[in-house]
């Protein structure tokens, strides 16, 4: 007789959830804050792309929010993919796409060719700045007139070198703590999931098109907000900040 065993999807998507505020304790708050413009500017039951979604959390506080909202997720990561779809499963509102944002012909595989909102969080700093300003000009097309798009990511102003330097300290300290207290980083995470037989293959496959860590960057504030108006914006700002990140809002 086969014993079938049933993978806790829900859990996978907590654990990285918890793994991801080990490096940004506000990441709720950037969430919030992106939700209540998402209601601001295009209501309460918009068309959303989750771009770059990973496992879908953009997705998953979203519909939590606004339930009459639908999501089309996009990544290429065949791991977290895996948790995505698993956690979504049946769950006619959602649907996920398996697509490389580099890749010029993407938006292809899209089953829409309009939406209320793109968002993406914590995602983009694994382009260099041409492909991310190249990813701009193909999302601006795809966001409806008086859409939005999003982007919450690691956002450095690089002419505050000690004030950089100051909170990048206080930050670590904290980061020491809570691991001290047993908190998952990164590749902890990864070592979970690669050991985990539901997992391993997807896990693999995903090294082998990412390597440990993309080399991307991390522009300033006003670099997105200058690629947005060159990708065909009508107003881009900063709508949320902290220290060391931002949440960038580009309305068409």
């Amino acid at each position: 007789m086969t014993t079938r065993t049933t993978t806790d999807w829900r859990s996978w998507q907590e654990s990285w959830d918890r793994q991801q505020e080990w490096y940004m304790p506000d990441r709720e708050e950037r969430f919030r804050v992106m939700l209540d413009m998402v209601e601001a500017c295009v209501g309460t039951a918009p068309r959303v792309l989750d771009l770059a979604c990973g496992t879908g959390s953009i997705t998953d506080r979203l519909l939590t929010r606004f339930p009459r909202a639908t999501s089309v997720g996009v990544d290429l990561d065949p791991a977290l993919l895996a948790i995505a779809r698993g956690t979504f499963e049946g769950d006619e509102r959602v649907s996920f796409v398996t697509a490389d944002l580099k890749d010029p012909d993407w938006t292809r595989a899209l089953p829409h060719d309009s939406y209320d909102a793109v968002l993406t969080a914590t995602a983009l700093h694994w382009l260099h700045a041409e492909p991310l300003a190249a990813l701009y000009g193909q999302l601006a097309p795809l966001v409806r007139d008086g859409g939005v798009f999003m982007n919450a990511d690691h956002m450095i102003d690089e002419s505050t070198p000690r004030i950089n330097a100051a909170e990048r300290a206080l930050r670590h300290a904290r980061m020491e703590r809570a691991r001290g207290g047993g908190a998952v980083d990164w590749a902890d995470w990864w070592a979970l999931a690669a050991a985990d037989p539901v997992l391993a293959g997807p896990t693999a496959r995903r090294f082998e098109i990412y390597g440990e860590h993309a080399d991307g960057v991390t522009p300033s504030v006003g670099w997105h907000v200058s690629a947005l108006f060159g990708a065909g914006f009508g107003e881009a700002r900063a709508v949320w900040r902290s220290p060391s990140d931002a949440l960038v809002l580009a309305l068409r």
